[in-house]
């Protein structure tokens, strides 16, 4: 007999069905038991409860089975359907487990959930977490893909630090060193440089910062994009707006059942998102009584503040730009006009967590090298990116959006960890 799966099951069905053991319910002449696989949960009545024998919880077992309508509805299980069990079979037995996979009992602490990540990722709620976050990522395909952009594969393997060398893992690579990348932008540009003129790549970084936040992690994912021939790195947030709207829009349209578990009411922003540029940004933070020196970085107070700015005065936003960064505080690629100190470069936020950093990148040969030198960067370590924009490169730009961080902000989980399959942070390197 075929496999079934519970979320195809049918009154009248003879079935064979494969999952884990989620719940066990002895009666005095009966038993109730959940079985759960990875399109759901059913729950399965054992009127002959021989054929349970010693079975523990998250065994991986094989029953076979009449579909039939349900008489007692089960927690968490489909409510239309039950089935009849007419075979058992234990596949794999599991121990005493070290942690609760049920999550009807007391939940485990978030270090003992990432310790035991395969029994933390069984439960419903973890799969429904990861079931958005494809979901989220499947949108902004759909929406880059029918807009002409071409998805690419860019290098992890670095033969230079891309930013601050302070920030890297180096690695052995045969008789040199290498490193693992903080963000290949820089590859983007060149793909851009040699005439592709629309290009995606989603893949992972590592940053080497010993941050223990609940938004930082050492290795982590984004969806990135860059584009040529724009006029400003308002064309830019413009693709970025709408690679949220069809992210957002997939979620909606093929996760309800997921938001309903998690208790998230997903609503699909409008577009434009409001934008809030440097050196403004100063004076709004200085009348709410946070004063910043110009030209200095926002701290997380400042960051709070913005979003609580926002609130006032656009209600029901969740997203918004910041732009026209200190040019003294950005990488020496970033556009930037002559004689001005705010360069073209954004970030976009969500409910006041920066979510992706972008905006419009130098393409003038002599405006790179000048910018190369004035931050004091030996020229022999970016040669292998700037030699390039001799031969004529276009205006172009890009942006880079976090996947774990949208991940979290939108299901409001209380550390990025938990959007993670296995997370990496200065402290856990395994399993």
């Amino acid at each position: 007999m075929e496999r079934s799966y519970v979320s195809d099951l049918k009154p009248g069905q003879t079935v064979l069905l494969k999952g884990w053991v989620y719940e066990i319910r002895n009666l005095s002449n009966m038993a109730f038991l959940l079985l759960r696989d990875f399109s759901g949960i059913v729950q399965c009545v054992v009127k002959d409860k021989s054929l349970l024998g010693n079975l523990s919880l998250e065994s991986v077992i094989e029953i076979q089975g009449k579909v039939k309508k349900a008489d007692v509805k089960a927690e968490l299980a489909r409510k239309d359907i039950e089935v009849e069990v007419s075979s058992l079979k234990v596949l794999s037995k599991a121990e005493e487990l070290p942690m609760q996979v049920n999550e009807k009992g007391t939940k485990a602490e978030l270090p003992t959930r990432l310790d035991w990540r395969s029994l933390s990722l069984r439960t419903p709620r973890s799969h429904a977490i990861f079931k958005i976050q494809a979901k989220l990522v499947e949108g902004m395909q759909e929406y880059l893909n029918e807009n002409g952009f071409l998805q690419v594969f860019t290098p992890s393997l670095m033969g230079a630090a891309s930013e601050s060398g302070s920030e890297v893992f180096e690695v052995k690579y045969f008789e040199t060193k290498a490193y693992l990348r903080q963000d290949p932008q820089l590859h983007r540009q060149l793909t851009v440089a040699g005439g592709i003129e629309k290009i995606y790549d989603i893949g992972p970084s590592w940053r080497a910062e010993k941050s223990n936040t609940v938004k930082h992690l050492t290795e982590h994912r984004t969806c990135a994009a860059e584009m040529a021939f724009i006029e400003s790195e308002r064309d830019v947030m413009r693709v970025e707006e709408q690679v949220i709207l069809s992210a957002f829009e997939k979620v909606n349209k093929e996760c309800e059942m997921e938001l309903k578990l998690l208790g998230v009411k997903l609503k699909v922003p409008k577009a434009p998102f409001p934008e809030i540029n440097f050196p403004e940004v100063y004076n709004i933070l200085a009348k709410m009584g946070k004063k910043i020196k110009q030209g200095e970085d926002l701290d997380t107070d400042a960051e709070k503040l913005l979003w609580e700015h926002v609130q006032k005065k656009y209600p029901g936003t969740e997203f918004y730009f910041l732009n026209r960064f200190p040019f003294a505080k950005k990488p020496f690629y970033v556009y930037c006009d002559e004689n001005e100190k705010y360069a073209r470069s954004t970030d976009l936020y969500y409910k006041g967590m920066e979510m992706s950093s972008g905006g419009q990148r130098e393409h003038r040969y002599h405006k790179l090298m000048k910018n190369v030198n004035e931050k004091g960067i030996p020229l022999k370590s970016v040669e292998w990116f700037t030699k390039f924009f001799r031969y004529g490169v276009p205006t172009h730009g890009g942006f880079a959006l976090g996947i774990e961080r949208i991940t979290m902000v939108l299901l409001g989980l209380e550390n990025i960890r938990e959007a993670v399959l296995f997370a990496r942070d200065p402290n856990r390197l395994t399993p």
